[in-house]
């Protein structure tokens, strides 16, 4: 209840200030200003995986980044971004659906290393391994 919470209060904080949630970045937005990974994260992620990475269940379930262990693998990360993971939207080239990524935003090579970096590094993760770009660019589908 404690995650339902939370998911709600941020949803209509952010609406009502006009903050930037995944689903505000729609139709085409321009992700280029979005230099790191914490800007990243701040921007797209946390509208579902909330500020402190701790998660939500409610109207879908969005995995906590605090500790999961997942994030070992710096490959398995990049590759949710990229292709999405049940109700995780991809961010990469297209998604199941069809050709377009969701909410019509495409984040660059070097954007979902900065991102995937972030989060293995921050809410109590200590993955010391880092991404390059040109890693992402080879996992994403041909």
């Amino acid at each position: 209840m404690k995650h339902i919470t939370r998911y709600l209060l941020h949803s209509f904080l952010f609406a009502g200030l006009g903050l930037a949630t995944p689903f505000a970045l729609a139709d085409g937005a321009d992700t280029s200003g979005l230099a790191d990974g914490k800007q990243v994260y701040e921007h797209i992620c946390q509208g579902c995986h909330m500020p402190d990475g701790m998660g939500a269940v409610g109207a879908g379930y969005y995995p906590a980044f605090a500790g999961n262990p997942n994030l070992a693998s710096a490959q398995y990360t990049v590759l949710v971004i990229l292709n999405g993971r049940r109700n995780m939207p991809s961010f990469g080239a297209g998604n199941l659906v069809g050709d377009k990524p969701w909410f019509g935003m495409t984040l660059s090579d070097e954007e979902i290393a900065s991102v995937a970096n972030y989060i293995r590094s921050h809410f109590g993760n200590a993955f010391e391994d880092r991404l390059s770009a040109a890693e992402v660019k080879a996992l994403r589908p041909r």
